[in-house]
């Protein structure tokens, strides 16, 4: 397998991460987000949405990241990290949602902020960040992960962006359970860690 990636899109990331996780060997082609890569003609033929991560899984072409982390756990049967049960599966989609909604509005757009200079306003987006991680705080409450007991891909949508939220000067000091997660996930074999940046709070 191919994965086209930057190492500090937290997106990129969680499909990176799945993939070490699940022991796939697997290229890593970094596409080079300042040259803009991503909005070229040869990379557009990948994803028309001109963005990272894409899957290369021997001509099949897979984009979006949450998209990758279910491809990857049907591909290789992983029901651990997929459920199968109607009450599981919709389980680990409303917290891929979360990723792809809330997540990326607040913790990744306060990030981009610093990382980035992306043009988000942060007055309103660490409060989006802080709203969200409050709910996964409170989620986390007596249970080892965000849906079972077990890691899924849920956790694995999750994790990047909420690992790396102090880069956009989101304190992660009041969620104890948050913190105590991120550190079973980090405890996990086959973890790769995302790159740090030093702005925001860990500057």
């Amino acid at each position: 397998m191919k994965l086209y990636h930057h190492p500090l899109s937290g997106h990129a990331h969680r499909a990176r991460l799945f993939l070490s996780l699940l022991g796939i060997e697997h290229e890593l082609v970094q596409v080079d987000l300042a040259k803009r890569e991503h909005k070229q003609e040869q990379f557009l033929k990948l994803n028309p949405f001109g963005q990272v991560p894409v899957l290369d899984d021997g001509g099949t072409i897979v984009s979006d990241s949450n998209a990758i982390l279910v491809y990857l756990a049907k591909k290789t049967g992983r029901t651990d990290w997929l459920p199968e049960d109607p009450e599981g599966a919709a389980a680990v989609q409303r917290w891929l949602s979360v990723a792809a909604g809330q997540i990326a509005h607040g913790p990744a757009q306060a990030r981009l902020i610093n990382v980035f200079k992306a043009p988000y306003r942060p007055e309103e987006v660490i409060p989006r960040s802080h709203a969200i991680l409050a709910l996964i705080e409170a989620a986390l409450e007596g249970r080892s992960f965000i849906v079972a007991e077990r890691p899924t891909i849920a956790d694995v949508a999750l994790y990047s962006y909420v690992a790396r939220a102090p880069e956009g000067d989101v304190d992660l000091q009041p969620y104890a359970n948050i913190r105590t997660w991120l550190e079973r996930i980090e405890a996990l074999q086959g973890f790769v860690q995302f790159d740090k940046t030093p702005v925001g709070l860990v500057a």
